[in-house]
């Protein structure tokens, strides 16, 4: 007796090869390669068996357009490679839009996460990214060219990557604030 089941088109196998398309449509392919990829830390972990020591890696990639598009990820697994790989696609799923105006943020903006704490202030033409650390790849990958930043508590390339996430997140362009005070862009600029 034959078995058809595998020829008969809804078995286990077709679901499986459609499992990496699932959700997923080609309108931001195009712009995939417009993102540049920083990673900021990259940690060995050795876990002690009885078998002896388990290696495994875990990687924080910060992912952005250079326009105002910034996100962050962290993958963890036994190749170096695949560890970058599965945090790049993270940071690839969380990325949010933020605010420029005129090469640097719109006002001075606190951000926390956790014991990590991150003042950004805007700056002049010509200052440059005056920042730290983990801070520095997020505000460069975003596309902030002039910007005062400094990093208080948790000196953890993680916690400060999410503090300044979350103080970019934060940040409202000077056309909504305007609105939501009911004025002209030249009078909240002039006072």
């Amino acid at each position: 007796m034959a078995d058809n089941r595998n020829n008969s088109g809804g078995g286990r196998s077709n679901r499986r090869d459609n499992r990496d398309n699932r959700g997923r449509n080609n309108r931001g392919d195009q712009h995939e390669s417009d993102l540049k990829e920083k990673m900021v830390a990259l940690n060995r972990v050795s876990k002690v068996t009885k078998g002896g020591r388990t290696f495994t890696f875990a990687a924080i990639v910060v992912v952005g357009d250079g326009k105002g598009k910034v996100g962050h990820g962290m993958g963890k697994a036994r190749d170096i490679s695949e560890a970058i790989q599965k945090a790049t696609d993270v940071a690839r799923k969380s990325m949010i839009k933020i605010p420029l105006y005129k090469g640097t943020i719109p006002h001075e903006q606190l951000g926390k996460y956790g014991a990590g704490k991150v003042l950004l202030k805007p700056a002049s033409e010509g200052t440059g990214v005056i920042a730290g650390g983990a801070m520095r790849a997020v505000l460069d990958i975003a596309g902030v060219h002039n910007v005062l930043a400094k990093s208080q508590g948790s000196s953890n390339p993680h916690n400060v990557i999410k503090a300044t996430i979350d103080a970019l997140q934060k940040l409202r362009s000077p056309q909504l604030i305007a609105k939501q005070r009911g004025i002209s862009m030249e009078k909240l600029f002039e006072g």
